[in-house]
């Protein structure tokens, strides 16, 4: 059995200019505004019981995982700054801040 309404409106409703003022999240390691693309990121791995989400840039994702273990992760947890300490970490943030939002690039492979 079908839905009786669509779940995300109808294809033909126009975009207004009140959609543009939709709040951009920022990314829970280097506080950028994201881009268009948004990695939804467990602090606290899965695997480790970790349920609660954060918003974060791909790359800036690809750094936490590149730095740190699920067990690391999990004695962290949400503390940004604990991973911040990091120099590593702290070396690659201060270098990201100043690109554009959706910039990419190839990041190091696992430093463990």
């Amino acid at each position: 059995m079908g839905r009786k309404h669509s779940k995300h409106g109808a294809y033909d409703t126009p975009q207004s200019d009140d959609d543009a003022a939709v709040e951009v999240p920022l990314c829970w390691l280097c506080s950028r505004p994201t881009g268009k693309t948004i990695v939804w990121h467990h602090p606290i791995p899965k695997s480790r019981g970790g349920r609660d989400v954060v918003p974060m840039h791909p790359i800036c994702q690809q750094t936490v995982i590149a730095n740190f273990t699920n067990s690391e992760l999990e004695r962290y947890g949400i503390d940004v700054e604990s991973l911040l300490a990091n120099p590593s970490v702290r070396k690659f943030v201060d270098w990201v801040s100043k690109k554009d939002p959706d910039f990419t690039a190839t990041t190091t492979k696992k430093q463990r």
